[in-house]
């Protein structure tokens, strides 16, 4: 039986707006207090559920279906991507119904690595019905019947 694009990922219920992300504390902060006050400042996700987005070093692009708040895949994972490229893990991470010249897949890209993909070429990968819906304008956004 497939399973769906969210029992294929590891992800949270999407939403329609961009998440709030928590950074994390930094260690060089002097005083306990000061670290606390980091750790509860916020950041607003570049991107959107439904954005399309494209890799800034490699030739392919995407529709994002979920956000991280920061990295969470395995260490195996992160260890695998060449150092001199390797992202930074207190950021956005974004799942992507992607799409090469070759084939579609899902992908786990860091925030630092995409851009918007201002192509307005149409997403062929054959998932994006499964999780999204046509916002009328040539993008995205989240079937309603998925909404909890």
């Amino acid at each position: 039986m497939a399973r769906s694009v969210k029992e294929q990922a590891r992800t949270d219920a999407p939403g329609a707006t961009p998440r709030r992300t928590r950074r994390p504390a930094r260690t060089s902060r002097a005083t306990p207090e000061a670290a606390v006050a980091a750790d509860t400042r916020t950041r607003t996700a570049r991107f959107r559920i439904g954005d399309v987005v494209r890799h800034r070093h490699f030739p392919f692009r995407g529709v994002v279906f979920d956000v991280d708040p920061v990295f969470d895949n395995t260490e195996e994972w992160y260890l695998s991507i060449p150092e001199e490229i390797r992202p930074r893990k207190d950021q956005p991470f974004y799942h992507l119904l992607a799409e090469n010249a070759d084939n579609e897949y899902v992908a786990y890209v860091s925030e630092q690595n995409l851009e918007p993909d201002t192509s307005n070429e149409p997403v062929r990968h054959p998932r994006v019905a499964e999780a999204l819906a046509s916002d009328g304008t040539g993008g995205w956004k989240v079937r309603r019947d998925l909404l909890n």
